[in-house]
């Protein structure tokens, strides 16, 4: 079998079969989750000869195969059969994915995979109901009205049947099976269980007492009803015949785990999540402006890491059962003082180029969509992010000192979310991030940065050279922009394959729009089946790899929508993807990669950095005089 052998050298390079829990391929890379990372060889795995380079990020040992990566997946597989399941998208994490993981990055991650595919319901149904409430506190709609009855349920719907939507996402998460956990959950909001436990009198299954409470709203039984679960259904999988577990499996998985969550786990569940977030909430309501303004300067640094997952269901629990948080109103802050950061550059900057990114940032944040401001400027820039940290902490003290609620999670902390904050304290919220935004304005106008790089991109690309021989020109290929945006440097990409070229030598674009176009005219070489990742091969045999987002792949599918198949023939400037920037922005970034994978014997030059429209050219590809004249 064609790859066989290094196929063999490549589990040996990762520690052997035994280290490996799961596997999948990407577009140009075997992707393993291994029990001890450290058992891995990576100068073994860089000797074999398909492999171009390793890399380590997202959990995942990854090494880097190229165009070959289906045809060496499929010669692993061979070896190790139980590898070849679910080979398109990764496989879910097991209760055998611990070796020596950072446990607050599994946690993290954890809560970040359970809570991230919920977001746009939860934004969508916390905008309504903060209109709602706004509409309700003008008097423009009729709290009585059937109308009003209606659009309320729209909105709640999402926020009760918490506990099944988490059950979902964590079953999935978790490598369990997805319905039987909704079925496990919904026992939790079933309407006759509900009335039961609300009505008062003594509730006991097989003798053993039940304890009265609520479970709508909530998500923390709920995870840890599921967590049960994935180690009793892997539990009776491994003892029940194939044969029976179809039907026997769901049945004693939820004969088991629905008792232990009504006696146990679920008011284990309630009372440490009440509790936490009792703990968390008094600590925002008295610790007054000195916690503000430390939580504010930290915020930044928490949402870049994605830690601020982990207070979803902390807010969740807030708003349930107080109806009201005070942690959302500092996301506001600290998105208000990203934004202001973005405008001091805009105002600031010499450069034409920066000028153009820093305005179109702006806007984006104002509107609630920080993400390309903080990547695409605020870090990068770095001084920004001392402004943004010192605005986010001034408008975080006036937040906390005054005691400023959100009632609503709203989903988006710019603009159109403001109705979230609707209430008693609306006009002190209004404060705090108007003077956030003001603070980092002017903080980074004071601050200043250097915006050296972006100086040298205002340059115009070096032309063409007219004297270049004939033939030459006839094998010169001009690689265009897949997108409207800015583009980068690839070190710029926040992944260490692409970053130092081990893919092939291009560019990265940071698009502005989901529009995904072709960067030249060829034939569709490669589909990857989430979408997020293509080949195109040239007539001219020159191969250029689009690549979507960094370690998009685990969306699986996600915000990606194709418009070609594999075998098209496709004319630059086609269009080729749609991507839904805002749903990948918020755990991904977002940079269109733009490279030519087999460039051995081919010159690339003449790159251009800076603003570009989609199909504006990025770089050009020729082969080598020398060869050209043979």
């Amino acid at each position: 079998m064609a790859y066989e052998q290094d196929a063999a050298a490549i589990i040996a390079g990762v520690g052997g079969a035994d280290n490996i829990v799961s596997a999948f391929h990407c577009i140009t890379r075997l992707r393993f989750t291994l029990k001890d990372d450290s058992a891995a060889d990576a100068t073994a795995l860089t000797a074999v000869p398909v492999v171009m380079g390793v890399n380590q990020a997202a959990g995942q040992y990854q090494v880097v195969i190229g165009d070959k990566v289906s045809d060496v997946f499929t010669a692993i597989a061979a070896i190790e059969p139980r590898l070849a399941t679910d080979t398109d998208r990764p496989v879910a994490d097991t209760d055998t994915d611990t070796g020596k993981k950072n446990p607050v990055q599994r946690f993290f991650d954890f809560i970040g995979g359970v809570f991230a595919p919920l977001l746009p319901a939860i934004a969508g149904a916390g905008l309504l109901r903060g209109l709602l409430a706004m509409f309700a506190f003008f008097g423009w709609i009729d709290t009585a009205s059937n109308t009003y009855i209606v659009l309320t349920a729209i909105g709640d719907a999402v926020f009760y049947l918490l506990p099944v939507l988490v059950a979902m996402t964590a079953a999935r998460k978790l490598g369990a099976n997805q319905y039987v956990a909704v079925a496990i959950s919904g026992v939790l909001v079933y309407p006759s269980l509900v009335t039961l436990l609300g009505s008062g009198a003594a509730v006991d299954f097989l003798g053993i007492p039940v304890t009265a409470t609520t479970y709508s709203y909530t998500v923390i039984p709920s995870l840890l009803a599921i967590y049960l679960m994935s180690w009793v259904e892997r539990g009776f999988n491994r003892i029940i015949p194939r044969v029976l577990r179809l039907m026997v499996v769901p049945l004693l998985t939820m004969l088991v785990v629905v008792p232990v969550t009504l006696i146990v786990l679920g008011p284990l569940g309630t009372f440490v999540g009440n509790g936490i977030s009792g703990g968390i909430t008094w600590g925002l309501a008295n610790g007054g402006p000195i916690a503000g303004a430390i939580i504010g300067a930290l915020l930044p640094l928490i949402i870049m890491t994605g830690m601020h997952y982990a207070l979803v269901p902390f807010i969740l629990t807030n708003l349930a059962q107080f109806g009201v948080d005070k942690f959302l109103p500092l996301t506001y802050v600290q998105s208000f003082a990203t934004t202001g950061a973005a405008l001091g550059v805009a105002l600031r900057a010499k450069s034409k180029t920066l000028k153009t990114l820093a305005f179109s940032t702006t806007f984006t944040g104002l509107m609630g969509v920080t993400e390309p401001a903080l990547y695409g400027l605020v870090v990068p820039l770095r001084r920004p992010l001392i402004a943004t940290m010192i605005g986010s902490a001034v408008g975080g003290a006036i937040s906390l000192g005054f005691g400023v609620d959100a009632y609503v999670l709203a989903g988006n902390s710019g603009i159109p979310g403001l109705p979230g904050l609707i209430g008693a304290t609306f006009g002190w919220a209004i404060v705090a991030i108007v003077i956030a935004f003001v603070v980092s304005t002017i903080m980074t106008l004071v601050l200043g940065f250097d915006e050296s790089a972006y100086a040298e991109s205002a340059e115009p690309a070096t032309p063409v050279q007219e004297t270049r021989d004939a033939a030459a020109a006839l094998s010169t290929v001009t690689v265009g922009s897949p997108a409207a945006g800015e583009s980068v440097p690839l070190s710029t990409v926040p992944d260490r394959i692409f970053a130092d070229g081990v893919m092939g030598p291009g560019v990265a674009v940071r698009p502005a729009s989901g529009r995904v176009s072709a960067p030249v005219a060829g034939t569709v070489a490669a589909l990857f089946p989430t979408h997020h990742a293509l080949g195109i091969r040239t007539p001219e045999g020159v191969e250029v790899l689009v690549h979507v987002g960094v370690n998009t792949v685990a969306l699986e599918g996600r915000g990606f929508t194709a418009h070609v198949a594999q075998g098209d023939t496709v004319t630059a400037g086609q269009h080729l993807l749609t991507v839904d920037l805002d749903e990948v922005a918020k755990t991904h970034d977002t940079s269109i990669v733009v490279v030519v994978t087999e460039a051995a014997g081919r010159e690339v030059g003449d790159l251009r950095w800076g603003a570009v429209a989609a199909g504006d050219p990025l770089f050009t590809v020729a082969a080598p005089v020398a060869e050209v004249a043979r």
